[in-house]
């Protein structure tokens, strides 16, 4: 049956930074569909060219659900699209948009990251369907077809982008939001905090990469095993809704204690922080702290930001909340200890060890079979792209599009037998 978009009809709420969403819409309308945008503030209405099917929500936030709903039976909407499944007000969507029947595409940053973005219907992360799909029914999945394992595509470069269209973003919400007064952001800090921060972040980019450079070689030249605990965006989603902390101290308070009681006395610990990281968590003093508290002087590292793979080579263990980054780790085959609800959580692949036991004595994962969940990953929800270039955007075309108009979600589709085929980029060797 051919792919079409005629008779669907999306609405569009909040997405990433940028002209995603934009981009994403003209290609629907190309299939046949047509496409509305709610705007929430300046910065939604920025990044969105199709003025005549532009809806600015400017009412108090009290008022969406009824304001929704009318959108909804107004142009008959099939199809609602948002990035992130926990703000309030896309979870009050999504439960209104369930009871009436309309299919919920979500798109959050990619669980393989930093090469894909994830597309998912219903729920993301700790709402995501991989929550009850298992290691065995993934293998029972790929075996209905002969399929290799994709290699990474071509680095998109998002990073600067995405601090760039983020700094643009709150800068309009900041200055030009008279007519979205009533407009009240998802996270804690006003949104003239948030635009000082990217500012900050971005003039202090060059300094914070110098940094970095000297702490990482410190670390891979010390000639000392070291575990590596990898930190998230205290206002993180995922941080928030699908882990037991209320702050980053919570969580490094019990990392530290269980490092002073079961980690060799030779050992170190390697604190990274997020990419995003801009400050607003005391992490340094925090560390500083902790590091006092539990006589751990020389044998503490923190690390703000950069990539990954270098320190993950050498590392002996890795602790996060529920980072995506843990992917990462998994794929080496080191051992992995979390406190949170992620989509890779399975028995086969998390130590389920006490903390000191942990840094005595890691667990390591099953490795073939986070092979196969990691293929069943490739082949379902990770699409090769990314939001905030304009090559990587291109490439998220190629594929988007036709999986947001199929009659079923990746997951379901693999797992009959009837998923579409996907064109995964190879590296050529």
């Amino acid at each position: 049956m051919r792919i079409s978009g005629e008779n669907r009809r999306f609405l569009f709420l909040q997405g990433p930074h940028g002209w995603f969403f934009n981009r994403l819409a003209r290609m629907l309308r190309a299939s046949g569909a047509r496409v509305w945008r709610v705007g929430f503030n300046q910065g939604d209405a920025l990044f969105w060219r199709d003025k005549a099917h532009y809806i600015p929500f400017d009412q108090p936030q009290d008022g969406w659900a009824d304001f929704l709903r009318d959108c909804l039976h107004r142009h008959d909407i099939t199809d609602i699209a948002l990035y992130g499944d926990v703000r309030p007000l896309h979870a009050e969507a999504i439960a209104i948009a369930r009871k009436a029947g309309i299919t919920v595409h979500i798109f959050e940053e990619g669980y393989l990251r930093p090469y894909w973005i994830t597309y998912e219907r219903d729920g993301a992360n700790g709402h995501s369907a991989l929550m009850d799909i298992s290691v065995p029914q993934m293998r029972r999945a790929l075996k209905k077809y002969e399929l290799e394992l994709p290699d990474p595509p071509a680095h998109w470069g998002d990073m600067r982008q995405h601090i760039f269209y983020g700094a643009i973003y709150h800068f309009c919400v900041m200055a030009l939001n008279w007519r979205y007064r009533h407009f009240r952001p998802h996270r804690d800090l006003s949104v003239g905090q948030e635009f000082r921060l990217y500012l900050k972040r971005l003039w202090l980019m060059p300094l914070h990469s110098l940094q970095r450079r000297v702490t990482t070689w410190r670390v891979r030249n010390g000639g000392f095993p070291y575990h590596l605990v990898l930190l998230q965006l205290e206002h993180d989603s995922s941080f928030r809704a699908h882990g037991p902390f209320d702050s980053q101290t919570e969580f490094l308070q019990i990392v530290f204690e269980g490092f002073a009681r079961g980690a060799a006395p030779h050992h170190h610990l390697v604190i990274k922080a997020h990419p995003l990281e801009d400050g607003r968590a005391p992490l340094r003093q925090t560390i500083t702290e902790l590091t006092e508290r539990h006589g751990l002087q020389g044998r503490v590292h923190y690390l703000r930001g950069g990539k990954l793979a270098a320190l993950l080579n050498h590392a002996r263990s890795a602790v996060t909340v529920n980072s995506t980054a843990a992917q990462q780790v998994l794929w080496r085959g080191m051992p992995l200890k979390i406190f949170g609800r992620a989509v890779y959580d399975k028995p086969e692949f998390v130590s389920k060890q006490p903390m000191d036991a942990f840094f005595a004595r890691p667990k390591r994962p099953d490795a073939r079979a986070y092979r196969d969940y990691r293929h069943f990953l490739l082949e379902t929800s990770q699409v090769p792209g990314g939001y905030y270039s304009l090559g990587g955007r291109r490439q998220l075309m190629r594929h988007l599009v036709d999986m947001m108009l199929a009659p079923r979600d990746p997951y379901t589709a693999m797992m009959q037998g009837d998923a579409a085929h996907r064109q995964q980029l190879r590296m050529v060797r």
